[in-house]
């Protein structure tokens, strides 16, 4: 299932993974990332995907709106287990992870493939 070009992400995936690319290189607007976080949670809601997967690859910069994205998929997950993967960050964007020490309750992956690859295993 995938949904695209619904403001700041683009998201696809089965029942074990979904993978949650960003669209724009920043990511600041605020609406958009309501409205993505929203969407995702419905996503999540529906399809329950055990692990969710954010590709950063395309990422240079973002608010800390997102952090609040990513933390909120996170806790939609863990009552069912699930666990979220940040893929394909570049280490300017890796030091906000381990600054707010978000680096110790995620797990990190080089790529996209590497993550969803590990992940059906």
């Amino acid at each position: 299932m995938s949904v695209k070009n619904q403001g700041c992400i683009e998201v696809s995936g089965d029942s074990k993974t979904a993978v949650v690319a960003f669209a724009t290189p920043t990511i600041t607007d605020v609406q958009q990332i309501t409205a993505a976080s929203e969407r995702l949670k419905r996503y999540v809601q529906k399809n329950h995907p055990k692990t969710v997967v954010f590709d950063f690859a395309a990422v240079k910069f973002f608010s800390s709106q997102v952090l609040g994205l990513i933390l909120a998929t996170r806790a939609n997950l863990l009552p069912a287990g699930g666990e979220v993967v940040i893929s394909g960050i570049n280490p300017q964007l890796h030091r906000i992870f381990k600054i707010t020490n978000l680096d110790r309750i995620f797990r990190f992956s080089l790529d996209r493939d590497s993550a969803v690859k590990n992940k059906q295993q």
